[in-house]
């Protein structure tokens, strides 16, 4: 009989244990995993918010760029890590993407993975080589019509937001381009500045800098309306594929058992640093907008981005092995 109230004790040690390692969070460095190379949007977003919540959590916040399969590697590490706050993801619209993309997922971003915060978004560019006679979306499908298969477009990966909307551009266009991978959107620059590559759909915060230097030729953002960052480029949706809208994103997210009260944590404090006046005005000058919303509203915007996506990917013939 004395054995029960030891039983009753173990179970109450261990129903709490959830809550004393939240109240002791963080006592040890955070990882924080970027799912593409160096330089692109994710990776710029994340290095920005991690530098900020080192001093906001009183631990370092290191980031690691884990690029490939569309991001899947990242976010497979991530859904397979600890449960215990210490491993973050970049979420990015592959996770959208991919669940219909790829024959087949080791992981589910809807179950593997909890939501903590969405906290950018942001319009892409269509930008197209210097050395391409191309200066409209007009010219560009006027090219890619009269000679089938002859332009391609790189993107960031398989799977990622400049693959998809690429693939949702040709599709809606009714054009034949070939898509060429890359591991990372910064690797693909230097041969579609040389003229290798033809053009591409990538996020418009890193396009900016290599349009303005004329390294590229920016014609057209994806979103329905101008960015005004950038307002001398119109919609593509206005010039020559009407309807065409996509945009890119950047949220938070960990793996799926995370205990509520370390999510409540991580969200409550990457808020306050997206809200900052400092970020807020170093994203919005990148073409960024803030959105930091609950893991509620993220949960609900991934599971209709996903819903959105598999009907284009359908659309569109695209699908990887």
């Amino acid at each position: 009989m004395k054995a029960a109230p030891a039983l009753l004790l173990c179970a109450i040690a261990a129903a709490c244990a959830p809550f004393a390692q939240a109240q002791t969070y963080p006592s040890k460095p955070i990882r924080w995993v970027a799912p593409f190379a160096p330089g692109g949007t994710t990776d710029i977003v994340a290095r920005a918010v991690a530098q900020k919540l080192s001093i906001a959590l009183g631990q370092q916040v290191l980031v690691e760029n884990r690029p490939g399969a569309g991001g899947n590697i990242a976010a497979d590490s991530v859904a397979r890590a600890p449960a215990d706050g210490y491993t973050l993801l970049t979420a990015f619209p592959g996770l959208a993407i991919n669940p219909s993309l790829y024959a087949k997922l080791s992981y589910d971003p809807l179950k593997d993975l909890a939501p903590v915060t969405l906290m950018t978004s942001a319009p892409l560019a269509l930008v197209v080589s210097p050395s391409m006679n191309a200066a409209t979306v007009k010219d560009v499908l006027t090219t890619a019509l009269a000679q089938p298969g002859k332009l391609n477009f790189c993107s960031a990966g398989n799977g990622t937001s400049s693959h998809l909307a690429g693939e949702l551009f040709k599709s809606m266009a009714k054009i034949d381009i070939v898509h060429v991978p890359y591991k990372g959107s910064t690797e693909c620059m230097p041969d579609l500045i040389a003229g290798r590559i033809t053009l591409m759909v990538n996020p418009l915060p890193e396009m900016i800098s290599l349009i303005k230097s004329g390294k590229l030729r920016g014609i057209a953002v994806s979103s329905l309306r101008r960015a005004p960052s950038m307002p001398e480029l119109p919609p593509v949706h206005e010039t020559g594929v009407e309807g065409y809208d996509v945009s890119t994103w950047n949220g938070v997210m960990v793996p799926a058992a995370t205990p509520a009260a370390i999510i409540s944590r991580l969200h409550s404090e990457i808020v306050a640093v997206l809200r900052s006046a400092e970020v807020r005005r170093q994203f919005e000058e990148s073409a960024l907008t803030v959105i930091a919303n609950t893991p509620e509203e993220f949960g609900i915007f991934l599971r209709a981005e996903t819903a959105k996506w598999t009907g284009v990917v359908r659309a569109s013939g695209a699908r990887i092995q």
